[in-house]
């Protein structure tokens, strides 16, 4: 069975807005962040910035409560401190319920810590909100720190998308261009299935009636998995390219660097993979991945074959059934050190 726990509301009245910001091994790029936040929020009065550490074993919260605090950002920052490491979803929940717990919220805001928030982006997030009242989860344009622009908006993970993935072939791609997952960075807005939740603004009842992030996940597919949910009750996705967020990108996560790099990718990748398929698509519907995924790869094998290009897949034909006989057992990984 998937989590459920739903976010009840409170009687209080409620702050406009709650930034949870996740911290694993990445002060300074936290500090950096919070500094991009410092003029867009500082004099509002009505948001609140909620720092999660997460036990990342590396003196992270004292470096990051010592910014807090000498930087005079205490009236509108606090750090949260984990005693373990349950990865994205928890992190993000925690912070989620000590913004509950302080009165409620409106508005939750979901940022990674390796973001630099440009000006104008939180109101134009909630403005969005504002003027589009059925939207429930908004994506900023996400971009490199030169502005290009990083994809975006998306469209559910499907079995048919593993295809697309591991064959790498363009003639399949562009066939089956319906079923892959990147839908780019529009200059307009749109309405995607899923955003990155890099960052995404969410309005208070998507937790109330959706529930909480999935912590089954340790890390990724979890955005698209809340998202999926929320779609389920009622609730659409907002992509809002007037809204400029920097995402550095391998802050928090090296799956992104690790595939650029054709190396291995971690087994939390392929554990929330298979709970990801087993939530949406049942057991057969992994099992049907998978067995696409390996079609796909005999097709890109081939094309090796032919000297046309490596293919980062040396031991993903294994790592695919990672937890494919119990896809619903949560991801434990060791705890940091030190």
């Amino acid at each position: 069975m998937t989590f459920s726990e739903k976010l009840n509301p409170v009687d209080e009245p409620a702050r406009a807005l709650a930034v949870v910001i996740l911290n694993y091994r990445t002060p300074g790029m936290t500090v950096d962040c919070l500094e991009t936040l410092e003029p867009e929020l500082a004099s509002r009065g009505d948001a609140r910035v909620y720092v999660v550490y997460n036990a990342s074993g590396d003196g992270s919260a004292g470096q990051i409560d010592a910014a807090i605090q000498s930087r005079g950002w205490s009236g509108w920052c606090e750090l949260i401190r984990s005693d373990t490491n349950g990865g994205f979803a928890t992190g993000n929940n925690a912070g989620l319920r000590k913004a509950r717990a302080d009165g409620g919220f409106r508005f939750a805001l979901l940022l990674n810590s390796d973001t630099l928030v440009r000006k104008g982006a939180i109101d134009e997030l909630l403005n969005a909100a504002e003027k589009n009242p059925d939207a429930a989860l908004i994506g900023p344009r996400l971009e490199w720190p030169d502005g290009r622009p990083q994809v975006s908006a998306f469209r559910f993970h499907s079995p048919i998308t593993e295809l697309i993935n591991a064959a790498a072939i363009g003639v399949i791609t562009k066939l089956l261009s319906r079923f892959s997952t990147a839908m780019g960075a529009p200059d307009q807005p749109m309405q995607p299935q899923w955003v990155s939740f890099a960052c995404v603004l969410v309005r208070k009842e998507v937790f109330e009636t959706a529930g909480l992030l999935d912590e089954g996940y340790f890390m990724y597919f979890e955005d698209a998995a809340l998202c999926r949910s929320a779609k389920r009750a009622g609730f659409s996705a907002l992509y809002w390219p007037a809204a400029h967020v920097v995402h550095l990108r391998g802050g928090s996560g090296p799956v992104k660097s690790a595939a650029a790099q054709r190396k291995r990718l971690p087994a939390y990748f392929y554990a929330s993979r298979s709970r990801y398929y087993a939530s949406f698509y049942g057991r057969p519907g992994l099992w049907l991945a998978n067995a696409l995924w390996l079609i796909g790869r005999a097709l890109s094998w081939c094309r090796e074959r032919l000297g046309r290009g490596p293919h980062n897949a040396e031991k993903a034909p294994r790592d695919i059934w990672t937890n494919a006989l119990d896809p619903f057992r949560p991801y434990q990984k060791p705890e940091a050190k030190g």
